[in-house]
């Protein structure tokens, strides 16, 4: 073969080897682009899953189970375990979606007017976090371990929350100083997790309203009126 061909030959393998080359690395950016990112439809599925586990599992009772997920969400099953192959992921994964909402409405509600309206709001929400939780543990069986990664995520998260709506009540002369957001935390968890029986949202929430309205500030001239009062001697009214 000529000396001029065979140089012609080797740049037309050459080009070839490079295009074959190009064309390997757009599919594997094509590929790494699928990985990387969910189909949309995918990520609707996955949210409409997570939103219908809190309405089926909050409600509770022997209808809450993963096929009334799935029936609730619009999906087969079978989209449901793929998307969490275990009871483990579901409960996860509405856990931490629960914590970091209530951690938006915080920071949403720092903008109240009233601080002390603004933590009230907050709480009753919580009640419903802590209704999902139960409902999840009870349906799925599950064993929740204490000072699990979990659970050091969720106190840590909710303790700031809870804490910047706090400290704004306290600066406000609306309540009491010498309470800690943990502390507030745990009286909370306490109350919601002291009734088991059916209906107990609302008995806590009317409990709420009471733990609330006791750590507020009294204004000072009520204060000395209703002292002023006690103080003074009742009088016999003349017939």
């Amino acid at each position: 073969m000529r000396p001029q061909r065979r140089a012609a030959l080797h740049g037309f393998i050459a080009r070839v080897q490079s295009n074959q080359f190009v064309i390997y690395i757009a599919c594997m950016d094509d590929q790494t682009d699928q990985i990387r990112k969910p189909r949309a439809d995918a990520v609707r599925n996955r949210e409409r899953v997570l939103e219908a586990a809190k309405l089926v599992f909050n409600a509770g009772g022997p209808e809450a189970s993963l096929e009334a997920v799935a029936k609730r969400a619009g999906v087969g099953i079978g989209t449901l375990y793929r998307h969490f192959p275990t009871r483990e992921d579901l409960f996860e994964a509405v856990y931490r979606r629960e914590v970091e909402q209530l951690s938006e409405l915080a920071e949403q509600l720092k903008n109240a007017r009233d601080p002390v309206d603004a933590l009230r709001r907050w709480l009753r929400s919580g009640v419903e976090f802590v209704a999902t939780k139960k409902g999840m543990v009870a349906a799925l069986a599950l064993a929740v371990q204490s000072g699990s990664e979990l659970q050091a995520f969720s106190f840590d998260r909710l303790t700031k929350a809870i804490g910047s709506l706090l400290d704004r009540a306290v600066a406000a002369g609306e309540m009491r100083a010498d309470i800690s957001p943990e502390d507030l935390l745990r009286a909370f968890f306490g109350m919601c997790y002291m009734h088991d029986q059916p209906g107990w949202q609302s008995s806590v929430l009317r409990m709420l309203d009471v733990f609330v309205d006791g750590l507020r500030v009294q204004p000072v001239a009520k204060a000395k009126k209703a002292k002023t009062r006690a103080a003074r001697p009742a009088v016999k009214r003349k017939r």
